[in-house]
């Protein structure tokens, strides 16, 4: 039997968990990330939906110290200390050609073709979807007991040459640093607005 899930909500816990009480860190504490809570982390943000099952995000995991220094060469000079400092960072990039997939992942026509000879339209639709791969993966890395820190200060032409120089058609969307956040590196919760400030029911 197919279980039903349009009932189930959450506990308060779980939403603060995911959004409530969940922050975007700018320090991170002496505590590793494994290679497994990495892949639990894929295995959650590759089940949401993108448009056609595209699936376009690409992601290099910045783990080691090389790799660090690397990335910290690209970005801003006040997001250095937080990609050195994180036990692992995501480079969320996108994969123009993503459609050479699709007879795999969208197996029930030919998806392919909808994309062929219209590499702005690609683009915009792997850009589009990447990002909603990476807001799944932030929620992703909080469902299994992490914290995130997103960053867009930084060089995209160094990045993609640094990281996806043997795959030229990939390119850069933002980065998150991934760990245990330090309580001290926050602020005060900025103003978050009332439904009616910027939602309209028609």
């Amino acid at each position: 039997m197919t279980k039903q899930f349009h009932d189930t909500v959450l506990s308060d816990e779980a939403l603060a968990q995911l959004f409530n009480e969940a922050r975007s860190y700018n320090g991170w504490l002496d505590r590793p990330v494994s290679d497994e809570q990495i892949e639990a982390i894929w295995d959650l943000t590759k089940m949401a939906p993108t448009s056609a099952n595209m699936q376009p995000v690409r992601i290099v995991w910045v783990k080691s110290e090389e790799a660090k220094a690397k990335l910290a060469e690209c970005v801003m000079e006040g997001n250095k200390a937080k990609v050195v400092a994180a036990p692992v960072t995501a480079v969320l990039g996108y994969d123009i050609d993503f459609h050479e997939e699709l007879p795999w992942l969208f197996p029930h026509t030919d998806a392919k073709s909808w994309f062929e000879g219209d590499e702005k339209g690609r683009e915009e639709g792997a850009f589009r979807n990447s990002s909603l791969q990476g807001a799944y993966l932030m929620l992703a890395a909080r469902a299994v007991g992490l914290d995130c820190g997103p960053m867009s200060g930084f060089d995209a032409d160094a990045v993609n040459a640094a990281f996806f120089a043997s795959q030229p058609r990939h390119r850069v969307n933002f980065i998150c640093s991934i760990g245990y956040g330090d309580p001290d590196s926050i602020f005060d919760r900025s103003p978050r607005p009332d439904f009616e400030r910027f939602n309209t029911i028609v």
